[in-house]
């Protein structure tokens, strides 16, 4: 009798197996990854924390997948296989396919205390709203800094005395209502330059809308629109043709304070701040002369102890910025990594490392520590870690969008900004033959030598090797080459 039972529950399992590789089979498949454009239907709103993802929630059912996976202890080799394939494919068709969505809210974020970025904003906004939109005479909800309220340069009278519509479409936004009603914008616009787009970064500490740049500012690696072409950039987007969404990882990082209790109870760690993080995570020795000794725990396990001026902790959007200057590596954008950059390493062999996304990072400041370390997110809010205290890096669940301009922007602004791969002369080419309207005729050009003998050729070998004429190796000259 037991081992019937045994053997019922055997299939019992065995079909539930089945089931949920069915299940998990037909989550995947929800995706029509051949068709032109997703439906109408798949366009829900979303589970998902990101902005971006939740106009994909009804194609791919990701926690679904996730749940799957969780169900079975083990996994069969080709299952995994699959599943990585599959959403591999729908990451990848997720950047690839251009997104349809009715515009109504633009924000625009620039520098409020730059006179010629105000006019630029005003001309901007105008535009915006007066440009018919989605079968109206007018155009979209424009919010701008709530600081050029009052401006004389943006002129808000002005500009509302030509339609009494406008009254209610020209709005302002705060820093608080981006951080509580992230919802509220489609599309923001920058005008500025890096600086602008990491202060917008700052600004969507969750949800984060797509974010158009307008190159106005000193550096450009995240500004691939011209603001001259503003009209046309703007109309296609928001138009049929759609945008094409580059979702740039971010990292969460938080602080952790030690706290030691008073009545001998044992320590424990607060949660004390968290950051959204799209550069880069320093951590270094600020004002203390000695060198920073941080532990560096990975999952848990201990890696390495950091002994040297601080360490950087980048995206590969922040691959470009502080890394860089440390001697780190350029990493697109779309490679999920964590770029290791230490700063004046005491070690010779400690040299920039790339981690994979998964990994939980903590940097902690041992207690028995010399000195404190501090902490700088973005460039901004820096913050000391006392002994015992430590900050943990992973991988953020709100991607931070920004609109391609064009499949190779990434390519064309490091050469724009850091000269990449450029030469300040190239190389001369071959002239032994005459040009037209050059001295001589190409009866008479080529060569004035004597190349009769094969040992005069310039090159050492031929394009079709040494047995057709080309330069023959010494070896195969008989000539015998000393050992030293």
């Amino acid at each position: 009798m037991d081992g019937q039972d045994k053997q019922e529950g055997a299939l019992t399992a065995h079909s539930t197996e089945a089931l949920s590789h069915q299940r998990l089979a037909e989550a995947l498949s929800e995706l029509n990854l051949h068709s032109a454009e997703l439906s109408a239907s798949k366009m829900a709103a979303l589970a998902s924390p990101c902005f971006f993802h939740k106009k994909f929630d009804k194609a791919v059912n990701l926690d679904k997948v996730l749940d799957e996976i969780a169900d079975d202890e083990t996994i069969s080799h080709s299952r995994l296989m699959q599943t990585a394939t599959s959403v591999r494919e729908v990451s990848k068709q997720l950047q690839r396919r251009p997104i349809k969505m009715t515009v109504r809210n633009v924000m625009i974020v620039t520098k409020a205390r730059d006179n010629e970025l105000v006019h630029l904003t005003r001309e901007l906004a105008e535009w915006l709203l007066c440009t018919p939109r989605y079968g109206s005479d007018v155009g979209v909800n424009v919010y701008v800094d709530h600081k050029l309220r009052k401006s004389k340069r943006f002129d808000t009278p002005s500009l509302l005395a030509k339609d009494e519509r406008f009254e209610d479409m020209l709005r302002f936004w705060t820093p608080d209502l981006c951080w509580t009603s992230p919802e509220k914008f489609d599309l923001v616009l920058t005008l500025g330059g890096d600086g602008t787009v990491l202060f917008t970064s700052w600004l969507f500490q969750r949800i984060v809308p797509p974010i158009l740049s307008f190159s106005l500012g000193s550096l450009g690696f995240l500004t691939n629109f011209e603001f001259a072409q503003f009209k046309e950039a703007l109309t296609k987007v928001m138009g049929d043709a759609g945008m094409r969404v580059n979702l740039r990882m971010r990292f969460t990082c938080t602080v952790y304070r030690y706290q030691k209790h008073a009545a001998g109870g044992a320590p424990q760690h607060i949660e004390a701040e968290q950051f959204e993080v799209l550069n880069e995570l320093v951590i270094d020795r600020g004002p203390s002369p000695y060198v920073s000794n941080l532990e560096l725990y990975g999952d848990n396990n201990l890696l390495t102890v950091v002994q040297a001026d601080g360490c950087i902790f980048s995206t590969p959007t922040g691959s470009t910025a502080y890394s860089l200057s440390a001697g780190g590596s350029l990493v697109h954008p779309d490679i999920p990594a964590i770029l290791l950059t230490p700063i004046c390493p005491h070690t010779l062999s400690f040299r920039p490392m790339l981690l994979n996304d998964s990994m939980l990072l903590r940097i902690a400041v041992p207690r028995n520590s010399r000195a404190t370390a501090y902490c700088a997110f973005d460039g901004k809010g820096r913050v000391e870690l006392r002994q015992g205290d430590h900050v943990t890096i992973a991988a953020s669940q709100y991607p931070f969008p920004t609109v391609l301009s064009q499949p190779t922007e990434w390519f064309d602004s490091i050469s724009r900004t850091l000269r990449w791969n450029t030469r300040g002369a190239t190389q001369k080419a071959w002239d032994g033959d005459a040009k037209e309207g050059e001295e001589g005729t190409v009866e008479d050009a080529g060569f004035d030598i004597d190349i009769d003998n094969e040992d005069d050729h310039d090159s050492g070998y031929s394009a079709e090797g040494s047995a057709a004429g080309g330069r023959e190796s010494p070896i195969r000259k008989g000539v015998k080459i000393p050992f030293l």
